[in-house]
């Protein structure tokens, strides 16, 4: 049979600081726990972590819309968050879409001209501030302009009387913008033959001549407007009256394409041409988390803040020229910039401070005056391992001193007494009062002899 191994016994100070750890963890346990429920408590009340995959709704393919879409995503992207483009019909479907609470939708791209401030507050949406400007580009085939009205330049929208103009789907903001461009100069909006198809497939129609003219509300950013820009027989038509728009409709503004910006060295265009443009602007449904607004305004400053052809360098975004309310956190980047602690800290990180610091001063000032009753209630744990002893020791004083006592019965309940005394172990700072007990048992046993 094999000798049973003892475990060596526990290093007395080893013991010593193990009992003084157990004590202090459940002493304050209570409190730590109590401070854990409130910032769980806060957590989920504020959310401040935004959802890992959100959608953006951008526009029909081969637009800005979507070109922009596809940056906006790389961005986000740096950040851990997938953001999903969703291919749509335009700004109008965008608009609906978004105000649709079924539709996963979060954010999406809008043109100005198609909607009001107070369509936009009852469906809930917010601008994130306008992102560029987007002239109203209207192409045309030189040789139509000279058969109809025997000069190639066309600076009036009551020359396209009767053309085959594409003016965008059904969906999109380029028909109704249009329209309201013919209400402006008292046209009838059957006054030409409207077709409304998708860009590319009209821009394909007015190369091959089934087309007079196409309208393209877009960014000169458009692939579209880009090529039309540099193609023969393909001509520019010129707002002479651009100021006047603008005057009258004020969701527009007026821009000038400087003459040799598409090509220097050919000059493209040949001259100034004078333009209306509506401004682009990002939209949020309502309930969007205030950490993605605030990363996708960021975004936006990024890719849009450079020197285009219509825009200086720092221009856009804004929260300007916008016909939807701009949601607080928009208006908070463009008062103060971006937040100091995102050029320390990730997002991740920065976004849960900042959401959070309020929380946590508040907590702090709440559990503060708790925290005063953490030393003595700790203090009475201790001195009561030592305290309790007393009762009994002070009945064996009591019975030594009646004259029929069991003198030897009552030493071996002291011996029984010290032995559990040896055992206690208490901080050092409390060794004074447990030696005092020891000393005081030696009283009582010098009374018992």
């Amino acid at each position: 049979m094999r000798p049973v191994v003892k475990a060596p016994p526990m290093p007395r100070a080893f013991r010593h600081a193990l009992v003084s750890v157990r004590d202090l963890a459940v002493t304050v346990g209570p409190f730590a726990l109590l401070a854990l429920a409130l910032l769980a408590l806060a957590f989920w009340f504020l959310d401040p972590t935004p959802p890992r995959r959100v959608v953006l709704l951008t526009g029909p393919d081969q637009s800005a819309f979507d070109a922009f879409g596809q940056r906006y995503r790389l961005a986000l992207k740096r950040h851990g968050i997938e953001l999903e483009l969703r291919a749509t019909a335009g700004s109008v479907a965008n608009l609906r879409e978004l105000s649709d609470a079924a539709s996963p939708a979060v954010f999406g791209f809008a043109q100005g001209g198609t909607t009001s401030m107070e369509q936009s507050e009852s469906q809930g949406l917010h601008s994130l501030g306008s992102l560029f400007y987007e002239p109203v580009w209207i192409f045309y085939r030189e040789s139509v302009a000279v058969e109809r009205t025997g000069s190639a330049a066309l600076d009036q929208l009551g020359r396209l009387a009767k053309w085959r103009v594409n003016v965008g789907t059904e969906g999109s903001g380029g028909p109704l913008l249009f329209q309201r461009l013919l209400q402006a100069n008292q046209l009838a909006a059957d006054s030409i033959d409207a077709r409304n198809l998708e860009p590319s497939q009209a821009v394909a129609q007015l190369l091959e001549g089934e087309l007079d003219a196409v309208v393209l509300p877009q960014a000169a950013e458009s692939p579209l407007v880009q090529m039309l820009l540099q193609t023969p027989g393909i001509r520019l038509f010129d707002f002479s009256q651009a100021e006047a728009y603008a005057r009258r409709l004020s969701f527009l503004s007026h821009v000038i394409l400087p003459r040799g910006i598409v090509a220097l060295g050919r000059d493209l265009p040949a001259q100034d041409y004078h333009l209306v443009a509506t401004t682009a602007t990002l939209v949020a449904r309502e309930g969007a988390h205030p950490a993605l607004v605030r990363l996708m305004v960021q975004a936006a400053a990024d890719i849009h803040g450079g020197a285009s052809w219509f825009r200086r360098a720092g221009e856009f975004p804004n929260a300007m020229y916008s016909e939807i309310p701009v949601a607080d956190e928009a208006i908070r980047h463009y008062r103060n910039g971006r937040p100091l602690l995102q050029q320390y800290l990730p997002f991740w990180v920065a976004n849960l401070v900042d959401r959070m610091w309020v929380v946590l001063t508040v907590i702090v000032a709440m559990l503060l005056p708790l925290s005063r009753i953490v030393p003595p209630i700790y203090q009475f744990r201790v001195r009561s391992r030592i305290f309790r002893w007393y009762a009994q020791l002070r009945r064996i004083e009591e019975d030594a001193g009646r004259p029929d006592a069991d003198r030897q019965a009552l030493a071996s309940e002291l011996d029984a007494l010290e032995a559990r005394v040896e055992q206690i172990a208490v901080p050092l700072s409390y060794a004074d009062e447990l030696y005092s007990l020891r000393s005081n048992i030696g009283l009582v046993r010098s009374r018992l002899k």
